[in-house]
């Protein structure tokens, strides 16, 4: 099971829990009583004196306050789901909670305390309980909550041809995050079709490896991002998130530190998936990398026609970066 995003509904709001099963929330925290409410509008589990989970049977709230509430955490955690609060809790020691304790929760009231929490330790809490009285802002919040746990169905595609191309503006994207093999990003010519470009973790006798780094393209081409947009590479800049993928098509976000231009020498790498030709413009260079079903970095001086590499493909059309239910072409 992933991250957990509860929403608490209290007071009351058909609103706000309507935005929240439609954002795809884990469960509503209600009042008693409001259970069947709840489900009449629809199969999510609630969080109350008489709901799924029992407040004070399987869920308690607790402030830290002092290192004896601490104590008190760890030790509900083993039975319960144990949400923690604080006046301020950003200065509560979540390091020594998490590496001690289980089924830690922590009450949010914006993105950022949910992204943090989520990130804490690389390991984050296992769910937060996000209070807000804005639907929308109910929305976008578990949106992006969700987002950086993505899964993606990464397809395998075989190499049809290499074109060596003229002079163009590349980028690369450098994280504040280090990269495993196996690690990329999706980057393409077509919102609907893109490559997995390997990080720099890759050892050669060129250059160090950079495995915060992704040499993902020329400035036209899209990238995937944490909010489940796309973005131009030419518009990505420091503090953006951007979504690191690996070859099983897990996901996580990674913060921009720097997106760096420099004029290069290109290439064209055209691939086929399900009888469906699809490209992408890399740097021409043996450092360059894309990865093969398995996880493995492969370097463009090593693709042959025949070579399989992984890409995403997309079915809807995108709109500034946000997907829409529109037929476009892009060749």
């Amino acid at each position: 099971m992933g991250k957990q995003v509860w929403v608490k509904v209290i007071p009351w709001s058909m609103e706000v829990a309507q935005a929240a099963m439609e954002s795809g929330a884990d469960a509503l925290w209600v009042e008693p009583g409001i259970g069947l409410t709840v489900k009449k509008m629809g199969l999510i589990p609630t969080v109350a004196e008489d709901g799924d989970f029992m407040v004070g049977r399987d869920v308690v709230e607790k402030e830290v306050l002092e290192k004896k509430d601490e104590e008190e955490v760890v030790n509900l955690s083993f039975s319960k789901k144990v949400v923690v609060k604080g006046k301020d809790w950003t200065i509560i020691p979540l390091e020594n909670l998490l590496s001690r304790a289980r089924n830690i929760f922590v009450e949010i009231a914006d993105l950022q305390e949910g992204q943090t929490a989520l990130a804490i330790l690389e390991k984050g809490v296992d769910g937060v309980v996000l209070h807000h009285a804005d639907p929308q802002k109910v929305r976008q919040i578990i949106h992006k909550l969700k987002a950086g746990n993505e899964e993606f169905e990464l397809l395998p595609a075989r190499v049809k041809a290499l074109e060596p191309l003229g002079l163009g503006d590349r980028v690369c994207v450098d994280t504040c995050s280090s990269m495993a093999p196996g690690e990329g990003m999706l980057v393409g010519n077509s919102s609907q079709a893109l490559f997995l470009i390997h990080s720099e973790s890759v050892e050669n006798p060129f250059v160090n490896t950079r495995p915060f780094r992704v040499n993902a393209g020329p400035v036209h081409a899209y990238i995937r991002l944490a909010n489940g947009e796309t973005k131009y590479l030419s518009e990505v800049r420091a503090g953006d998130q951007v979504l690191v993928v690996n070859f099983a098509g897990k996901s996580y976000p990674a913060v921009v530190g720097r997106a760096k231009v420099e004029r290069r020498p290109l290439v064209l790498v055209e691939a086929e998936e399900s009888g469906q030709r699809i490209s992408a413009i890399l740097q021409n260079a043996e450092t360059i990398r894309l990865t093969q079903p398995g996880g493995k970095a492969v370097s463009l001086v090593d693709l042959k026609e025949g070579s399989e590499i992984l890409v995403y493909r997309e079915g809807s059309a995108r709109h500034f970066g946000v997907r829409i239910d529109e037929t476009i072409s892009e060749r």
